[in-house]
């Protein structure tokens, strides 16, 4: 099955590659639903696999980022991925709307102290990078924030904005050289289906606890997100922080393309359980011996 779609097609690590005009909200060509689960599945144990012997080597960590417009599935993206992973060794945070504490810290302080421990898969859903999307779209949050110099909306101009892409490629640059392999997913998806969507929250009970008449408030604002999205993608895509834009239209498409990225991510970094080190070889020759007599 690794011949379903091309993976290579989604990454992004220059500005050139961030134009909506090169990215499809759905595979072309399609591919059979069937096929795709059973490619989740199959992926989904190899990253289960590669996870255990990250968390024994436990001397780097992947840090998966998602991104996306409400309702294009980020939650059962992360659940359908991550389902088989043993729960000591992966870890996930959601962000919301930043509490007072935060705050108090620069924009990176809540993202920095929520990163993976070595040896872990971390999950962000949501990121760092709302404070270039949301709060590029409502820069009156900015006020809240305490920012030297930005007293009102109009301070927050073109050269603002590129400071905060510069701190964001910054702290990126300073995670991979620690260790921490980055990988950024935009769930890439249509208008009309996130119409659809939001409708089946409305009619089905099952799903009215997902309602948000905020959310539904936010999609008045589609061009002016995908503006800064767009932006945000060529400013901050590089070959050591990619972003990958997958299609999210149609769900089982979106897990089973960021399924098989995780893996193929986490087979390229091979991580390796360590050999003992002779003394500790010694001891399990002699704990052996003991338990032979015990």
């Amino acid at each position: 099955m690794s011949d379903l779609f091309d993976t290579a097609a989604f990454r992004v690590t220059d500005r050139a590659g961030a134009s909506w005009k090169k990215h499809a909200t759905t595979l072309h060509p399609r591919v059979d639903k069937d096929l795709l689960k059973r490619s989740v599945e199959k992926d989904r144990d190899r990253i289960a696999e590669l996870q255990r012997r990250l968390f024994a080597e436990r001397t780097r960590a992947l840090l998966v980022i998602f991104q996306a417009m409400d309702a294009a599935g980020k939650d059962s993206c992360i659940d359908h991925v991550l389902s088989g992973v043993n729960p000591q060794g992966c870890q996930v945070w959601s962000f919301k709307a930043p509490s007072s504490e935060e705050l108090a810290h620069d924009f990176l302080w809540r993202h920095a102290k929520s990163l993976p421990e070595r040896g872990m898969i971390g999950v962000h859903n949501r990121s760092h990078y709302e404070e270039v999307l949301v709060v590029k779209v409502h820069p009156e949050y900015l006020l809240g924030q305490r920012i030297p110099g930005i007293t009102s909306v109009k301070d927050a101009d073109a050269a603002f904005w590129e400071q905060r892409y510069a701190s964001i490629r910054a702290f990126e640059e300073h995670l991979a050289r620690q260790g921490v392999t980055l990988m950024k997913f935009h769930l890439h998806m249509g208008r009309d289906v996130q119409r659809k969507r939001f409708q089946e929250r409305l009619e089905d009970p099952e799903k009215n606890w997902k309602f948000s008449l905020g959310d539904v408030k936010e999609r008045a604002l589609w061009d002016p997100y995908m503006d800064a999205y767009e932006q945000a993608i060529a400013a901050t895509a590089t070959p050591h922080a990619p972003w990958f834009i997958v299609p999210a239209d149609e769900q089982w498409e979106s897990r089973a393309i960021v399924c098989r990225l995780v893996r193929e991510q986490l087979e390229a970094m091979d991580p390796q359980v360590p050999r003992l080190s002779p003394k500790a070889a010694q001891e399990l020759k002699e704990a052996a011996a003991l338990l032979k007599e015990a």
